[in-house]
């Protein structure tokens, strides 16, 4: 199925009287044919602009959060500066060094959302990451790539719909600091496979039924992280927003505990 969505022109997901048959159809044109595949279940993976949630309308509800800054990204010829990853909370901004490979390395500043990438001079974008970063061992190199991301945090309730299950970007999105995108797609994932191999082991329907509330607990929960690693390491522009953020970023730097909290959200929480 994934092969015929990719490749086809549009796609029709059913009706809600469709959806909560238990023969499903989606629709879809490929090379100005029409075609249908009848289905047990649809996985909405289709990210954020896909029709799966959009399907849905206002069977939905869909909480949301735009922040007022985003990432200038930058993928460039250059070893890493470190073996680490670093994150960095500056007077300019926040800072970002991501891994990619030992020749080519991923960093992220942060910047406005509408962002003119034509002022970004490589030798601006250089300057910037080495104030922001404080590593003497960044070295420059060819830009490969530069973008805007802007950041925002989005949830839709609930992640099924009759036969229709909602995983992943189509789902949800957080922002990338707390790089929890990914893993909470593959929770999504996990908790659909378990769904499903019950119900066609059995015809048990319980993992289905609670797929939706125990997805997204976990999204929630990851979705506080993701706000509060934001909120934590970006300029605001608000003089005592910003200092509230620092002394709080100074807390989890001097204790235990708070260190403790961050790592276990930060490498994620259990399935």
């Amino acid at each position: 199925m994934h092969e015929y969505v990719q490749k086809s022109t549009s796609t029709t997901l059913p009706r809600s009287c469709e959806i909560e048959s238990e023969r499903p159809t989606l629709r879809f044109e490929q090379d100005g044919e029409a075609h249908a595949i009848d289905c047990d279940f649809i996985a909405g993976c289709d990210g954020y602009h896909g029709v799966s949630r959009e399907t849905l309308g206002d069977r939905i509800a869909v909480y949301e959060r735009s922040y007022p800054f985003a990432w200038l990204g930058i993928l460039a010829e250059a070893p890493p500066p470190d073996e680490n990853l670093i994150y960095a909370r500056h007077d300019r901004g926040f800072a970002l060094f991501s891994m990619r490979a030992r020749s080519r390395s991923r960093h992220y500043l942060q910047c406005q959302p509408d962002e003119d990438l034509a002022q970004w001079s490589e030798d601006r974008i250089w300057s910037e990451l080495r104030t922001r970063l404080g590593s003497d061992a960044l070295q420059s190199g060819t830009l490969l790539e530069t973008s805007v991301t802007p950041m925002r945090s989005v949830v839709a309730e609930p992640l099924r719909h009759g036969r229709l299950f909602l995983a992943g970007d189509a789902g949800h999105i957080v922002p990338p600091t707390g790089a929890k995108g990914l893993n909470l797609a593959a929770s999504d994932v996990h908790y659909l496979v378990e769904a499903f191999e019950r119900w066609y082991r059995s015809q048990d329907e319980s993992g289905l039924e609670r797929y939706s509330m125990k997805a997204l607990a976990r999204v929630w929960k990851a979705q506080r992280f993701s706000w509060w690693m934001t909120s934590m390491l970006h300029i605001h522009g608000d003089r005592f927003e910003d200092r509230i953020r620092r002394a709080e970023l100074e807390y989890v730097l001097s204790s235990r505990a708070a260190l403790a909290t961050l790592a276990e959200n930060y490498v994620g929480l259990p399935f």
